[in-house]
């Protein structure tokens, strides 16, 4: 998600990304509107119209998740990012919340906010209804889909945001914030499958692209609830434990004059190994990866050195060693990395690769620790 996205700006120290995906939606909803508007205006006001009532939905889905970022803040929780996408938007919160009360505020803050923007162009609706007929049907429209979104959101499916209420409470009963998670994912898929069933059902009834996104949707659902439990259970397996306890410390150094043929017989096939430090006398000067040499044609192998494709160690996200495995886990999958160095002290010291972290937590599930 995270490489599939354009960066965009940074609000009170969050960082807000678009991914690409939201252009299909972004797309889809003008066009609907435009021809819904196109009813009672001419195709330019309605186009303007449209347009500014997607930008507009938009902005609201940002304050939206806003809300959810800035009441975590408030209760000591961090805040990476927020990205709009192809079904609204998603703050990337990078921990559970400390007590249930907090987990039920940060889930109600988002419903909360498109509520009261649905109100508020409510009111500008009523208010334009006789004078200005653009302003008012963008009004009504954007009053409505708040609506939506708030209810939408309120279903209590892990990890809507009703699916979080619904965690807190059973957190607050149980005292186990593990088992509320697995009972709210187990309903977050239920209610999955419930859009599941339901679209195909409109589809066999020939509403096709109702049905279809509704399955969509319930397929995504039931993506994200499986997901975010399989998360909290790696969160408890990985904690306490920290990078230098999977790191391999004898990765074989390669000078940055060596051939890629060299490197793919001598070393990748030979080893394994799908990450390389590249070396200048007893200098690292960065990294090459099994990536790096796919993006180079077989035929120019032989005459293409590993320092003109490798990655400048200045370039690199790195960890140290008492670095948190989870938190290596999360940066991984944040820069969409399969390996990333070890430094300490300015030293390269080791590499972690997701394979070690993988399996570490696949034995100790085996085991049952």
């Amino acid at each position: 998600m995270f490489k599939n996205s354009l960066r965009l700006r940074k609000i009170l120290g969050i960082e807000v990304r678009l991914d690409y995906s939201w252009f299909i939606i972004f797309t889809l909803i003008t066009v609907s509107l435009v021809q819904s508007f196109s009813r009672e205006m001419s195709i330019i006001i309605s186009l303007i119209i449209g347009i500014l009532t997607s930008l507009l939905f938009f902005a609201s889905v940002l304050a939206h998740e806003l809300s959810h970022s800035f009441v975590a803040r408030a209760n000591g929780v961090p805040v990476h990012s927020i990205t709009l996408f192809i079904f609204g938007g998603v703050a990337h919160i990078t921990q559970e919340p400390k007590r249930p009360r907090d987990e039920f505020f940060m889930a109600l803050a988002g419903p909360g906010t498109s509520i009261a923007i649905a109100i508020l162009f409510g009111a500008i609706w009523f208010a334009t209804s006789n004078l200005s007929k653009p302003i008012a049907a963008l009004a009504s429209r954007l009053g409505m889909i708040n609506g939506m979104l708030a209810t939408f959101n309120l279903i209590p499916g892990f990890p809507l945001d009703g699916g979080r209420v619904l965690r807190s409470i059973i957190w607050r009963v149980t005292g186990n914030l593990r088992k509320a998670t697995q009972v709210a994912s187990i309903v977050g898929r239920g209610v999955a499958y419930i859009f599941i069933f339901i679209g195909i059902w409109r589809i066999f009834h020939r509403d096709w692209l109702g049905g279809l996104w509704l399955a969509f949707i319930g397929w995504f659902l039931e993506n994200a609830a499986a997901n975010s439990y399989r998360q909290m259970a790696w969160r408890d397996t990985l904690q306490g434990h920290t990078a230098k306890e999977v790191m391999v410390t004898d990765c074989p150094y390669i000078p940055h004059s060596l051939k890629l043929e060299e490197l793919v017989h001598d070393y990748i096939l030979h080893t394994g190994r799908r990450c390389f430090p590249v070396v200048d006398e007893e200098r690292v000067l960065g990294i090459v990866t099994l990536h790096n040499v796919k993006e180079i044609s077989k035929e120019r192998w032989s005459s293409t050195e590993v320092g003109a494709i490798m990655t400048p160690l200045e370039q690199l996200q790195t960890v140290h060693p008492d670095d948190g495995l989870f938190d290596v886990l999360e940066q991984m999958t944040h820069e969409d990395v399969n390996q990333l160095p070890v430094i300490d002290d300015g030293k390269l010291v080791g590499m972690v690769a997701r394979d070690n972290v993988l399996a570490f937590i696949h034995t100790r599930t085996e085991l049952g620790i």
